[in-house]
């Protein structure tokens, strides 16, 4: 008996470790500096259907000039105050990254490129002010954002105000109006806010303007949480007062707190408008902006693109350690009552299939002008990066990815 059951013991614990040598660990992580690569055969992927699916993103780059200052005086440079006030640079080839359980399945391109990476900014900065709900800087999201940010010094200015100035406040008051003193984080972070005013030379009214322009100065405010509007003066409001909560520099907070933490290189910058310095704590600093609308935003590449996706993908976890609340990926991919499609910025979400509709419902996805879009799927731990496509296809793209899950 005894022999017979030590005999069953060693079966199977070498069964088990047979088990464990050949298969595939659910979820790898990449270290600092490196990242392991699997051919999609040996992950169960169909290769020529990845193929297909690279050469039609390769066909669909996006016919904008590569010249980003250019594009932006073909679209955005032609609203009111349109004029640039933050960096471009011009951008490199399509590229893309395909990451299945966390290891690479595909690259094509210029993965190692920084270049702007326009909205998907807003992804960053949603996640450093989740970073202060975490810690309890900010209590709650539905706190009004008004007493967390004092009067604000603007850097640079004369020691001697012309006399026009007389009896004007001195401080930046971003959220003393009447309709301003209503607005919650909740609702800055879901473009929900309506909120009023002008910041870094650049008035509310004038991003993406009303067709009929005697309404940019004279239309009633909804009330906040009525109507979503994407709008990024607005957005560049929400990253002023989130530096005035962490009283640093968001970029610091960013790479101490995330990109240090999932091993993202040195490269990526995160740059505001060259107007957009005020005094914190006795010291210069900039205000950085949620995206590339006027210039600046953040510039980046593929691969540390695809490492803040795969931190998404696993609910803000890396690696064993929660960087991210569970609550706040939670918060950031519920629906917006106004804009079902949208979550916190910049978490696009899949409802009902409308946006994508060859993808799950619950995928999300971190997307700007370019387009640029960082895609996460749950259901099939995938995470794409793809950039310098056509807007109109990212469908196709996502459609022919998946097509190689079924061999």
């Amino acid at each position: 008996m005894r022999i017979v059951a030590t005999g069953l013991i060693f079966w199977t614990l070498a069964i088990s470790s047979f088990g464990q040598k050949n298969t595939t660990p659910t979820s790898y992580f990449p270290p600092a500096h490196t990242w392991a690569q699997k051919t999609p055969t040996e992950l169960g992927l169909n290769p020529s259907k990845l193929a297909e699916a690279i050469a039609f993103a390769k066909a669909s780059e996006s016919k904008n000039p590569r010249s980003m200052e250019q594009s932006h005086y073909q679209t955005f440079g032609k609203e009111p105050y349109g004029f640039a006030i933050g960096p471009f640079n011009d951008r490199g080839d399509q590229t893309g990254i395909i990451v299945y359980k966390g290891y690479i399945v595909a690259q094509w391109g210029e993965p190692n490129r920084c270049d702007i990476t326009h909205s998907v900014t807003k992804s960053f900065l949603s996640t450093v002010v989740g970073l202060a709900v975490d810690k309890g800087l900010i209590r709650s999201v539905n706190d009004t954002v008004a007493g967390y940010v004092p009067p604000i010094e603007l850097y640079g200015q004369p020691v001697q105000r012309p006399a026009e100035e007389f009896g004007k406040s001195e401080l930046l008051n971003l959220f003393d109006t009447p309709h301003n003193r209503r607005i919650t984080w909740d609702h800055m972070l879901r473009q929900t806010s309506d909120w009023e005013g002008t910041l870094w030379g650049k008035p509310d009214w004038a991003d993406r303007p009303d067709a009929d322009a005697s309404k940019w100065l004279t239309r009633p405010r909804n009330a906040p949480g009525a109507v979503y509007e994407y709008n990024d003066v607005r957005v560049n409001a929400l990253a002023l007062a989130a530096t005035s909560v962490w009283r640093k520099p968001l970029p610091q907070v960013l790479k101490e707190r995330i990109m240090d933490e999932i091993g993202a290189s040195t490269t990526w910058r995160w740059t505001g408008y060259r107007n957009a310095w005020i005094v914190l704590d006795g010291q210069p600093a900039q205000s950085v902006s949620g995206g590339g609308h006027w210039g600046g935003g953040m510039f980046i590449n593929a691969y540390d693109m695809a490492r803040f996706g795969l931190l998404t993908l696993h609910r803000g976890r890396w690696n064993g350690k929660q960087l991210l609340s569970e609550q706040w990926v939670k918060q950031a991919t519920t629906p917006t009552t106004a804009q079902p499609t949208y979550g916190y910025m910049n978490w696009f979400l899949n409802t009902d299939r409308k946006p994508l509709p060859s993808a799950p419902a619950n995928v999300y996805y971190h997307v700007g002008n370019g387009t640029n879009i960082v895609y996460v799927d749950p259901d099939h731990e995938l995470v794409m990066v793809v950039r310098w496509i056509e807007n109109s296809s990212l469908d196709g793209i996502i459609k022919r990815v998946l097509e190689a899950f079924s061999r």
